[in-house]
């Protein structure tokens, strides 16, 4: 149960503080720009001497991390978008095959994006930096691309794609043995903002 709760509060705080950073970053760099072709003596000079063409491409980075946190967010608190038209219809055992077929989909997708972005990962740059790291031989391995801008290593950047397919996992297989265990799916209330209560 407390594993549980670290990671909902995790997931939740790293959506909320990328989204807040992609926001600032992204601020700075379009105040920076107007700023930049207004003539002020020395600040007009200071901020020419700045170079914030990076700006974008660290928000799309942290757009890509986002989104695949929140996918697995919306498994767990059921806001993906979905046909249930025919969920909804069937009742007892058709429907429980039914719920226990899409989770077990949705567990197979996410393992293989987990799987095979891990692969995609590790001979695009990780490979080498962890055989590098240890003074091995990198072998066949190549040091891999860097981002364009930032120049950060581009197998750092796609992480994201085995971290959030394992992630993704957990949650669809945290749903299904919820509904096998209470017959309940998440559901989505739209008009329901947490931690307002009804007065």
């Amino acid at each position: 149960m407390r594993f549980r709760q670290i990671l909902n509060h995790l997931e939740e705080w790293l959506i909320g503080f990328l989204l807040a950073l992609t926001t600032g970053v992204i601020f700075v760099a379009v105040v920076h720009r107007y700023l930049s072709g207004v003539p002020i003596p020395y600040l007009q000079d200071w901020l020419l001497a700045r170079d914030l063409g990076w700006a974008q491409e660290f928000a799309l980075i942290c757009a890509a991390w986002m989104a695949k946190i929140g996918a697995a967010y919306g498994v767990r608190t059921g806001i993906h978008v979905g046909v249930d038209i025919v969920t909804e219809r069937a009742t007892g055992k058709t429907r429980a095959l039914l719920v226990t077929l899409g989770l077990g989909a949705g567990i197979l997708f996410s393992a293989l994006t987990a799987w095979f972005g891990a692969l995609f990962v590790w001979e695009n740059g990780l490979a080498y930096a962890f055989y590098e790291m240890l003074g091995w031989d990198t072998g066949p391995y190549f040091e891999g691309s860097v981002t364009p801008d930032l120049e950060w290593p581009s197998w750092a950047v796609y992480l994201i794609i085995p971290i959030g397919g394992m992630l993704m996992g957990w949650r669809f297989l945290e749903v299904l043995i919820r509904f096998w265990r209470t017959g309940e799916l998440p559901r989505h209330q739209v008009a329901h903002v947490a931690g307002l209560e009804e007065s």
